[in-house]
């Protein structure tokens, strides 16, 4: 009997998410729950890499639990659980690191690109795409939704599947494919840049009405005067928009860009409206979540237990493969 298409994406508790982790992964996560199997996780185990303030980690990961789920997570249709809670990630991330060549962590970006931002190196940050592995293979993951930043990270999950197949033998791990939506794989910040922590250029989820609009008439933006045309192209204030309004109104926005006639503000503030419609809905299942701390507890509880008994069956198979039972 095939089983059904199994999808997996994990997110690091590692603040208030932003406008970026939603579309880049969450709305993808949420869309995918009805295509397959879906398992979501929160990566604690990643988080610890590039911070150890343990009451800042239980406080992330927390909210991360109530804000996936406000954000569409059904845990009736999805495995949702703290990676932490399956200790078994750790036995396959090591079995795969006794494979995995140093040439393959040596040649990925992240490790040097957050190095460069002043973050300490540490064996974690750099074996990270080892763990990732784990994380997908443990769950015999068949599609990862992944924006590009993660692409590399992918590959070489691939890369390892494929060296644990040829050294251990044919089915020993499944080769997982990446899912990355090309029109949002990369969201734009406040700043023009792509949407990141590092850059404080982000526009977070939830929150109060007024700070959060206040960040969007902060965007910059050009001297061209109101009576004038203003840039279509890389306009940043166009890039979000179209993230939140309808066909129709976004063209609307467009059309108001090249006509002429409306200013920055002006174009700014239809911006904010649209952001703050559109996350309305789940501003409101947010506020009910947080208010019953008990569900978000029987949800991860229930989720680490449905994904133990099938991370089991899988590392059962690898560790038969590799000769420790």
């Amino acid at each position: 009997m095939l089983r059904a298409m199994r999808i997996l994406t994990g997110l690091q508790p590692s603040g208030k998410l932003h406008v970026g982790n939603y579309f880049g992964a969450m709305e993808p996560a949420v869309r995918l729950q009805d295509q397959g199997e879906a398992f979501y996780f929160i990566a604690d185990y990643h988080a610890m890499t590039s911070s150890q303030n343990p009451a800042a980690l239980r406080e992330n990961v927390r909210e991360l639990a109530i804000d996936f789920l406000a954000c569409g997570l059904d845990p009736e249709r999805a495995v949702f659980f703290r990676q932490s809670a399956v200790p078994e990630v750790n036995e396959l991330a090591w079995i795969l690191s006794t494979i995995c060549p140093m040439g393959l962590l040596n040649k990925c970006h992240s490790y040097k690109d957050k190095t460069a931002q002043g973050i300490a190196a540490n064996h974690g940050l750099f074996a990270y795409p080892v763990l990732m592995a784990a994380d997908i293979l443990l769950y015999d993951s068949n599609q990862v939704p992944v924006g590009k930043d993660q692409k590399q990270h992918l590959e070489v999950t691939r890369d390892l599947a494929v060296k644990l197949n040829e050294t251990y033998g044919d089915g020993t791990a499944v080769l997982p494919d990446p899912i990355i939506r090309e029109d949002t794989a990369i969201v734009i910040g406040l700043d023009g840049r792509k949407m990141s922590k590092s850059y404080g250029n982000t526009l977070p989820i939830f929150g109060e009405e007024k700070p959060l609009k206040k960040l969007i008439m902060r965007i910059t933006t050009d001297s061209t005067p109101v009576e004038e045309p203003k840039p279509v192209e890389n306009s940043t204030i166009l890039a979000l928009h179209k993230l939140f309004a309808s066909e129709a109104d976004h063209q609307s926005m467009i059309d108001d860009h090249e006509r002429g006639g409306v200013g920055y503000g002006d174009l700014k503030k239809r911006l904010a409206e649209a952001y703050w419609d559109y996350f309305a809905p789940m501003r409101e299942r947010r506020a009910a979540i947080a208010a019953d701390p008990a569900y978000v507890d029987r949800v991860l509880a229930d989720g680490a237990a449905r994904a133990r008994e099938e991370s089991a069956k899988v590392l059962q198979r690898v560790r038969r493969a590799v000769g420790l039972i």
